[in-house]
């Protein structure tokens, strides 16, 4: 079964062939987490969202039709950051940063402040435009992709990223101190 396409598998799973499911795990739950983990930086938090992300696929998985796999899984695990998101009415603090206070040197410490000055710019973003970069760029999901998991078109994706990271880029440099 491993060498089976994503659609493939799902289409099992949507058959009743839950062992199919194991796979899909294995290739997705890395992403999917580290989605949620770059929006929410809480471990605990991200684990379970992970976790309902699957079982919300095998509860849904006759609404599978066919197409992209994973833009069906993206927005299972969107949906469930945005149900997250409402049920904390932002109670909780998206800005944290894992501090490194082993010892290291000064280019390390100027590398990590480097690190945590881009990830406050990148925190500072609506949660709409932070999610597309988090998808785009750190998740490696593709234009037509994400313009699938958020209802739209390629072309406004492609433009609304190409803005948002010029954003970045200005606030980068001019909140630079």
């Amino acid at each position: 079964m491993k060498q089976l396409t994503d659609e493939e598998l799902m289409h099992k799973v949507a058959s009743g062939n839950l062992d199919a499911m194991r796979y899909i795990f294995d290739r997705y739950h890395v992403r999917i987490y580290n989605f949620y983990y770059q929006m929410i930086k809480d471990v605990a938090v991200c684990e379970d969202l992970t976790q309902n992300v699957f079982l919300k696929a095998i509860k849904y998985k006759h609404s599978y039709k066919g197409g992209k796999f994973v833009s069906w899984i993206f927005k299972i695990a969107r949906n469930l950051f945005y149900d997250h998101y409402q049920e904390q009415k932002k109670t909780q603090s998206f800005e944290d940063i894992d501090e490194v206070t082993s010892s290291i040197d000064d280019s390390s410490i100027e590398k990590q402040e480097e690190v945590n000055h881009l990830m406050r710019v990148l925190n500072s973003l609506n949660e709409k435009d932070k999610e597309l970069i988090v998808m785009n760029r750190i998740d490696g999901i593709k234009y037509e992709q994400i313009a699938e998991i958020i209802g739209s078109n390629t072309i406004a994706v492609k433009t609304r990223i190409h803005r948002i990271v010029k954003k970045l880029r200005t606030n980068y440099f001019e909140t630079l101190a």
